[in-house]
């Protein structure tokens, strides 16, 4: 495992992204009917999520801080 165990930039941006997809589709959920739009929507944040840590890894911002 590296050192830096997920504290690089592109980690935390993937983490925040994907929580923002998680809270998206949880509200979607939570409407009376429930607003499949909304869930959707929030499903392809999460999944935007992955593909901004790919391009951030590929940007060279995963990698050690040499602490």
């Amino acid at each position: 495992m590296s050192n830096s165990h997920g504290n690089t930039p592109a980690a935390w941006t993937a983490v925040v992204v994907g929580l923002l997809g998680f809270t998206v589709g949880s509200v979607g959920l939570l409407f009376s009917p429930v607003s499949y739009p909304v869930f959707w929507a929030g499903v392809a944040i999460t999944v935007a999520a992955g593909l901004v840590f790919l391009v951030m890894a590929k940007m060279g911002l995963h990698e050690e801080s040499g602490h």
